[in-house]
């Protein structure tokens, strides 16, 4: 999926947010679909919100909260949504990523960025703390690097954004595809329910506790364990012969 709204800096206007969230309710129940790339045209990856477009709102009789407060939630659940898409999703990061835009990133299962590119969550900076960009920053990077970004609004480069874990690379942006690629082609050679039963688990346990998230971790384990493509992939292992997946 490729970001378009190149004069805008892809901003997540109403009309993009929904569009996004349409075409993954489609690729949750595709098949066909093993792998989700967001990408984007222009030199700027998102600069977040669509701040004109909000700003027209401030006329309403409610000042635009009625507004701020619908724009907010669409925002959530679309982020959301990526989360709980049951395939892997990464992010093709060619240009900079701003307030909602690295949260954009930050909710992707991976990133990978161009070298040349830089990451904010400016909106201290003109009096609009970077709240719900901080969800997903805080559960990608350590506390004091997330608040240094959010107190500070400062850039930080590609190379940094790889240090404190908000992407997994930073490449040359001659590389970029290949490394984008690399990845996707990887993670589509796995059994599909293997993946989704994983990224589940992932975010499930992390809302856990140390004990809870074992027992629950050790449920998904079990379930996993029966599935047909884990006694295909054991066996193919135990034999030194590639598995067949059937995705069951």
């Amino acid at each position: 999926m490729t970001l378009n709204r190149v004069p805008q800096r892809n901003s997540l206007s109403e009309a993009l947010m929904a569009g996004l969230a349409d075409e993954l309710s489609l690729i949750e129940t595709d098949a066909d679909v093993r792998a989700v790339v967001i990408a984007a045209n222009g030199p700027v990856f998102s600069a977040g919100h669509d701040l004109k477009e909000m700003t027209v709102h401030r006329a309403d009789a409610d000042r635009g909260r009625a507004y701020y407060q619908r724009v907010m939630s669409q925002c959530s659940a679309m982020m959301q949504a990526i989360v709980r898409l049951p395939k892997p999703v990464i992010a093709r990061v060619q240009g900079t990523a701003t307030a909602a835009g690295c949260q954009l990133v930050a909710s992707c299962d991976l990133a990978v960025a161009a070298d040349t590119v830089s990451f904010a969550t400016p909106g201290v900076n003109i009096g609009l703390f970077c709240s719900t960009p901080m969800v997903a920053l805080s559960r990608n990077v350590g506390r004091k690097h997330a608040m240094e970004m959010l107190l500070t609004g400062e850039m930080i480069d590609a190379l940094r954004a790889v240090e404190i874990g908000l992407i997994n690379k930073a490449v040359p942006p001659e590389e970029l595809d290949v490394a984008v690629t690399h990845f996707a082609e990887t993670i589509v050679s796995k059994s599909a329910l293997t993946v989704s039963i994983g990224k589940e688990a992932f975010y499930t346990q992390l809302e856990k506790g140390l004990s809870d998230a074992y027992v629950y971790a050790s449920e998904v384990m079990v379930m996993n364990m029966l599935a047909r493509d884990a006694e295909e992939g054991i066996s193919s292992f135990i034999e030194k012969r590639d598995p067949k997946w059937e995705d069951r």
